[in-house]
C-alpha cells in the first residue's frame, strides 16, 4: 500500500533529489515500511541543517517532531510503501519464493515510479542498500537511466535526505504497529509484544502465548521468519492440503491429490505408511482422507440432478 503527499508540488519540474530507506526489515512482527523524501536540488543545504539523522538514534519524541516538520514543509515531498506482514509471508513462502531483498528492491522502485508519475523531475536518488551496493546501484541505473543513483551502507546517517526518509518510514511503521487491529476472534490477543525483534524476550514470550497448533499466529506475525519455525515443529497439527482441481474431472466431483498417510486408515503397516508419505496419492473424490472402506471398494461420490 503506497501513500504519498498529495498532488504534484509546484517545484516538480525543477531538478530534484530523493532519499529512500526502510523501517522494520528485521522484526518478526508488523509491516515493513519503505519511505522516501524528495525536494529540489537547491534545497540540499537547507535540508542538511534540519537535524535529520538516522531514525534509530533519535528518541521517539524527536522522530515525531521531525516527521511533523517534513509533512509541513512545502519544499519537501514524501511517500511510503507499507508492506503487510501477511504479504511478506505469502511472497516468501509461495511456490516461486521471493527473497526479502527482492521485495525491498521492488518497493524502492515502486516509490521512484510513483514519484515520477507525479511529474517530479528526479535527478539524484540516494538509497540505503540491501545486499551488495554496487549491484543494487547498477540495477536501479539500468531501470531509470536518466537518474544518478548513489547506493551505500548507512546511507541514513550519511545523507540528510535519506535520514528524512528513515524518519518517515520509522514513524509510519510505529504508528501502524501501535494501531494494528487484531482480527482474530475467540481469544484475547494481548499487545505486549515488545519491540518485535526476534531476540527480544518480551516478543518471544508473546509468540509463545499466542501460537496456535492449527492456525499458527495472529496476522501481525510474519510466518516466513525463521523465528516462527520452532513453534510449528513442536506441537503443531499436520494439515493435508488439496491440490488444484484436475480439469478433466466431471463437474460432479473433483479428483484431488495429497501427500502423506491416511490417519483414518488405522493400518499398522509401517512400510505402507512410508510408501504413502513418499508419493502423491490420487483419491476417487474431493475427500482425500476418505475411510479405507470407501477407497478399497473404489466407491465414488455421485450427485444426482433432478
Amino acid at each position: 500500500m503506497v501513500t504519498a503527499s498529495s498532488g504534484a508540488p509546484s517545484w516538480a519540474q525543477e531538478s530534484c533529489l530523493m532519499g529512500i530507506d526502510e523501517a522494520g526489515r528485521g522484526p518478526v512482527l508488523g509491516p515493513m515500511v519503505y519511505g522516501c523524501a524528495f525536494c529540489p536540488l537547491d534545497q540540499k543545504e537547507r535540508i542538511s541543517s534540519l537535524q535529520f539523522a538516522d531514525s534509530k538514534v533519535l528518541t521517539e519524541a524527536k522522530r515525531d517532531e521531525l516527521y511533523a516538520s517534513i509533512l509541513a514543509d512545502s519544499s519537501m515531498g514524501w511517500a511510503v510503501d507499507v508492506i503487510d506482514p501477511r504479504d511478506l509471508s505469502a511472497q516468501m513462502l509461495c511456490r516461486e519464493r521471493r527473497s526479502l531483498n527482492m521485495i525491498s528492491f521492488e518497493s524502492a522502485m515502486g516509490l521512484i515510479r510513483s514519484t515520477l508519475s507525479l511529474g517530479v523531475s528526479l535527478a539524484e536518488v540516494f538509497v540505503d542498500t540491501v545486499g551488495d551496493p554496487a549491484k543494487y546501484e547498477a540495477s536501479l541505473t539500468e531501470r531509470f537511466p536518466g537518474i544518478k543513483f548513489t547506493v551505500s551502507k548507512k546511507a541514513d546517517s550519511l545523507f540528510p535526505i535519506v535520514s528524512a526518509a528513515s524518519i518517515i518510514a520509522k514513524v509510519t511503521r510505529d504508528k501502524a504497529l501501535r494501531e494494528w487491529v487484531m482480527e482474530e476472534t475467540g481469544k484475547d490477543v494481548g499487545r505486549s509484544f515488545g519491540s518485535g525483534y526476534p531476540g527480544d524476550p518480551e516478543t518471544k514470550s508473546w509468540l509463545e502465548q499466542n501460537s496456535n497448533p492449527v492456525f499458527g499466529f495472529p496476522s501481525v506475525v510474519r510466518f516466513s521468519w525463521a523465528t516462527c519455525k520452532p513453534y510449528f515443529t513442536k506441537g503443531g497439527v499436520d494439515i493435508f492440503w488439496l491440490a488444484s482441481p484436475i480439469s478433466t474431472c466431471p463437474p460432479d466431483f473433483v479428483s484431488c491429490k495429497y501427500v502423506g498417510s491416511d490417519p483414518l486408515d488405522g493400518s499398522d503397516d509401517d512400510e505402507e505408511t512410508e510408501r504413502r508419505k513418499s508419493k502423491i496419492v490420487e483419491t476417487e473424490s474431493c475427500a482425500p482422507l476418505r475411510h479405507s472402506f470407501f477407497r478399497s471398494r473404489q466407491l465414488q461420490q455421485v450427485t444426482t440432478r433432478l
